[in-house]
């Protein structure tokens, strides 16, 4: 999900009351903190993810291209799953043949470890998103953020039945080189966006669609939301970009690795 006035996300309004006593109190930003400086996580957090994947690094920049090339869009979906709209999601992708990746919350993948698992075998990707969505985590101590990233990854693997998240995406684009090298060292590719839809602000079905046709010049990488309130906006654009898109002679697939 992308910054909205900045602060925490809707998420982090729930949990951040009860997590922001322990964990808000380690620090300050960390903008320009090296990798070598982090405060040792929980050994919950360091515990291996999950079986039957590997955790070789990948590259630390924030991806945005494409595996498909020049022609290639990823779409990509954050903060679910959500038992009312991921299925949605899921029906549509379907039917038009697309493949996405899932960029989930560690809580809400845990609470719908069902949702979780029909995404995997339907032959999306998932992506970290943090635990509890704090769109200002990057002004977090290192630890903070490391406890995000790990035990969502832990979360999101466990409920996937052991398949570990491809990708790391921070909540609100809050990126620190920290965080970046953290994730990029278990395998995850931080994923960014070229084309913000707005969706999460239900804009109209019409406005999202526009947004997109608009924009994507500037990349491939789209954002959309499936949870977090009336997501009936963003079903009915993807509807409507899906097929247009593959008309134009554009390909579904996934970020870079």
């Amino acid at each position: 999900m992308a910054r909205h006035g900045g602060g925490r996300g809707w998420y982090g309004k729930v949990i951040g009351a009860a997590l922001g006593v322990m964990m808000l109190a380690t620090g300050a930003s960390v903008w320009t903190a090296q990798a070598g400086d982090v405060d040792e996580p929980s050994p919950e957090a360091t515990a291996p993810a999950g079986p039957g994947n590997d955790t070789e690094p990948v590259s630390a920049t924030i991806a945005h291209a494409s595996e498909n090339g020049k022609r290639g869009v990823n779409i990509t979906i954050d903060d679910g799953p959500d038992p009312k709209w991921t299925p949605h999601m899921l029906d549509l992708l379907r039917q038009y043949d697309v493949k996405a990746t899932f960029c989930m919350v560690g809580t809400q993948a845990e609470a719908h470890p069902d949702i979780v698992k029909k995404v995997v075998a339907a032959g999306h990707r998932l992506c970290d998103h943090s635990v509890s969505h704090n769109t200002a985590m990057d002004k977090d101590s290192q630890a903070y953020q490391s406890r995000q990233i790990l035990d969502a990854e832990r979360m999101i693997t466990k409920a996937s039945g052991g398949v570990r998240p491809m990708y790391y995406r921070a909540p609100g684009g809050a990126f620190t080189p920290y965080s970046r090298n953290l994730a990029a060292s278990r395998g995850m590719r931080p994923l960014g966006w070229n084309v913000d839809t707005k969706d999460f602000e239900r804009p109209g079905t019409e406005a999202i669609v526009a947004t997109v046709e608009r924009e994507l010049p500037n990349g491939p990488t789209l954002l959309f939301h499936d949870a977090g309130g009336d997501r009936t906006q963003t079903v009915e654009a993807l509807r409507r970009i899906l097929p247009r898109l593959k008309q134009q002679g554009y390909s579904f697939g996934f970020p870079v690795r």
